[in-house]
C-alpha cells in the first residue's frame, strides 16, 4: 500500500496555477454562480425518456453548440469533454509534478458551473491528497472522471468512445507541454521530467494508449472543432489540412460516428 500523502498547503496549491488558467484550481467559489458537484453531471439519467435539459452536462453541452454554432451534438459534446479534461488533467498532473502529491478531486468535492470559463467554472472544496503516482492520477482522473463523463455524453447523444479517450491523450499531452514550458522558463526541469514521465506511464493503459503518436504528442484522432463554422485544426491534430465535411448531421441529437 502506498504511503499517506502528505497535505498540499495553500501556497502550493496557487503556485501549480502559476503554470496556466487550466492549472488554476481555488479552494471556494470564484464568484456567484450555480456550481454543483461534478458527480451530479456524471449521474445516469433515466432509462426512459429524455434527457433533462437543465441537467449541468446538457447545460455545458447546449452553451458550448450555440457558441460554436454548430448543430451537431457529437461536435459540441467532443469540445465539454476535451475542457473538463484539460482541467482535470492539469490541476492534478501539475500538482503532482511540481509537489509530488495532488488534490484528491473527487466528483463529489469537485464543484462545476457549466455556464463560466476556464479558471473561474471550478472550485475544490476537499482537503485530501494523494501521492503523485501515475496509479493514482489514473485512479482519480481518468477512472473518477474521464469514464464516468463519457459514459453520461454518450447516453445523451452520439459521440464516438474513440474520439473521447482521444481528447483524453490530447488533454494529458497538453498538460504536459504546457508545463514544461513553464519549467524551463522558472528553472524546474525536474518538473518537466516529472511530468514526462506520469504521462508515459498513464499513456500506456488501453483506454489512452495510441492516441497520442511521436515526441511532439500529436494525437491519432480529430476533436471535430474543424466541422464548426470558421473552426480549424488544433495545434496537435491527426490532419495536416481540415477534411471535406458533409452537410451537418440531423441536430443536436444526430451526427455520425467521429474518425
Amino acid at each position: 500500500m502506498e504511503a499517506e500523502a502528505r497535505g498540499l498547503t495553500p501556497a502550493e496549491l496557487r503556485a501549480v496555477g502559476d503554470v496556466g488558467g487550466f492549472f488554476v484550481l481555488p479552494a471556494e467559489p470564484p464568484g456567484p454562480g450555480a456550481y454543483a458537484p461534478l458527480a451530479r453531471a456524471y449521474a445516469p439519467r433515466p432509462a426512459a425518456g429524455a434527457p433533462d435539459p437543465g441537467s449541468p452536462l446538457a447545460v455545458r453541452v447546449a452553451r458550448v453548440a450555440e457558441g460554436l454554432r454548430t448543430p451537431e451534438y457529437r461536435v459540441a459534446a467532443s469540445m465539454v469533454q476535451l475542457g473538463l479534461a484539460a482541467r482535470l488533467w492539469s490541476v492534478t498532473l501539475g500538482a503532482a509534478a511540481l509537489h509530488g502529491v495532488f488534490p484528491d478531486v473527487s466528483p463529489a468535492t469537485l464543484h462545476w458551473d457549466p455556464t463560466r470559463s476556464t479558471p473561474d467554472e471550478l472550485w475544490w472544496s476537499g482537503t485530501a491528497t494523494r501521492p503523485g503516482t501515475a496509479r493514482e492520477l489514473r485512479r482519480v482522473v481518468q477512472d473518477g472522471h474521464l469514464a464516468p463523463l463519457g459514459d453520461a455524453l454518450r447516453a445523451a447523444g452520439p459521440v464516438s468512445p474513440r474520439l473521447l479517450w482521444g481528447n483524453a491523450g490530447s488533454a494529458l499531452g497538453g498538460a504536459v507541454r504546457e508545463l514544461t514550458r513553464w519549467a524551463r522558463r522558472h528553472g524546474r526541469v525536474d518538473a518537466a521530467e516529472r511530468a514526462a514521465a506520469l504521462a508515459a506511464a498513464l499513456l500506456d493503459h488501453p483506454d489512452l494508449a495510441g492516441t497520442l503518436q511521436g515526441p511532439a504528442l500529436r494525437r491519432r484522432t480529430c476533436c471535430l472543432y474543424y466541422r464548426c463554422p470558421g473552426g480549424g485544426l488544433c495545434g496537435d491534430c491527426v490532419f495536416d489540412a481540415p477534411p471535406r465535411s458533409t452537410a451537418a448531421g440531423p441536430g443536436l441529437a444526430g451526427g455520425a460516428s467521429a474518425p
